[in-house]
C-alpha cells in the first residue's frame, strides 16, 4: 500500500479576475503556470473592501501568492469620488498585503505615479503624482514595498480582449469607431502601451523567478495617443477608423501627465523573452484571429 501523500496544488490568488489584465493572467497561468491553481477573483466571488470576508477567503483558500490586479481605476472616477478611490487602491490594498506578509504578493500600479515631465522613467525615479488616482496608487505602493517578500509592477495603457469588451484601449477606441465617432487623440502624450498578453507572461516569470521590489513593464516603444490609434487602426479590416488630431494644450479636465513613458530594462533582463512594442503585438494578434 502506497502511504505517500502528494502535495497539494497551491493556490495562487489574481485579484481583477473579470478585469483586463486580471483575466489574462489567469488564462496564461495554463500555459506558463501549470503549476498554480488559480483563482480569479472578481465581485461576484467577494468584495475585497469587505475586510472579514476577505480575510474569511484568504484563510480558507490559503493561497501561496496574491497578484492583485483589482482597483478602482478610471482618473475621472477617481477625482470625484477620492474617498473611495482611496479605500479601495490603498486600504484594501494595505490589507490584503498585511494577510500576504509571509507569502510573495505582486501589486500592479501604473506609470501615472509620475508627472510625465521627462519620461523614460525608471524604477529609481521618485513618484510625483498628478491626480487622485495616481497619488492611490502610489501611498499603495509604498505600504505594499514595507514588505520585502513584496513586488510593485508598474504598467501603461493596455491594450486586449477584456471579459466585457470594453477595458483594452484597442477596444474602446474599436467601440467609439463603430458607435460612428471620430477618435480625438492628441499628439503630444506619450506612454508605452502593452499587450495584456505580454503582461500576462511577463508576471508568470516575476513569480517564477520570485522577483521582489518594483519593475516597470511597458511595450517597447514610446507612442503618442494619436499614434497608438493609428497603430489599433492598422488592424482593423473592415470599418472606418476617423482619427482627430488632438493636443493637451487646449485640453481642459483634470490634469495629465505629458510623458509616462517607462525605462523597462530591468525587467528586460530578467524576461526569458524579448517586450514587443504595441505595434508588434497587434500586429500578431491580428495574423493569430486573420
Amino acid at each position: 500500500m502506497n502511504n505517500e501523500q502528494t502535495n497539494p496544488q497551491p493556490v495562487a490568488w489574481v485579484t481583477g479576475g473579470s478585469g483586463l489584465i486580471g483575466s489574462h493572467i489567469v488564462r496564461a497561468a495554463e500555459k506558463f503556470a501549470p503549476e498554480w491553481k488559480v483563482r480569479g477573483l472578481s465581485s461576484k466571488d467577494f468584495n475585497l473592501t469587505d475586510f472579514p470576508e476577505t480575510q474569511r477567503q484568504f484563510e480558507k483558500d490559503k493561497p501561496g501568492v496574491v497578484i492583485h490586479c483589482a482597483a478602482m481605476s478610471d482618473p475621472t472616477t477617481c477625482e470625484t469620488q477620492p474617498n473611495e478611490a482611496r479605500f479601495i487602491n490603498r486600504e484594501a490594498t494595505f490589507f490584503l498585503s498585511g494577510l500576504a506578509q509571509d507569502i510573495p504578493m505582486f501589486f500592479f500600479s501604473t506609470d501615472l505615479v509620475f508627472n510625465g515631465d521627462h519620461g523614460e522613467y525608471t524604477e529609481q525615479d521618485e513618484p510625483s503624482p498628478l491626480t487622485v488616482y495616481a497619488r492611490t496608487k502610489a501611498e499603495a505602493e509604498q505600504l505594499v514595498l514595507a514588505n520585502p517578500l513584496h513586488t510593485v509592477i508598474r504598467t501603461s495603457l493596455t491594450a486586449g480582449t477584456s471579459p466585457r469588451g470594453n477595458r483594452g484601449i484597442d477596444e474602446q477606441l474599436i467601440n467609439q469607431w463603430r458607435s460612428g465617432n471620430a477618435a480625438k487623440l492628441f499628439i503630444d502624450e506619450y506612454r508605452c502601451p502593452i499587450h495584456a498578453e505580454v503582461t500576462a507572461r511577463a508576471v508568470w516569470e516575476l513569480v517564477k523567478g520570485k522577483r521582489t521590489g518594483i519593475f516597470h513593464l511597458a511595450g517597447a516603444a514610446r507612442m503618442s495617443r494619436h499614434e497608438i490609434g493609428q497603430a489599433i487602426a492598422a488592424t482593423q479590416i473592415t470599418g472606418d477608423c476617423p482619427i482627430a488630431t488632438g493636443s493637451l494644450k487646449d485640453y481642459e479636465g483634470p490634469p495629465r501627465a505629458a510623458d509616462t513613458s517607462l525605462n523597462c530594462n530591468k525587467i528586460q533582463q530578467m524576461l526569458s523573452f524579448q517586450i514587443p512594442s504595441l505595434a508588434e503585438s497587434l500586429a500578431t494578434w491580428a495574423k493569430q484571429v486573420a
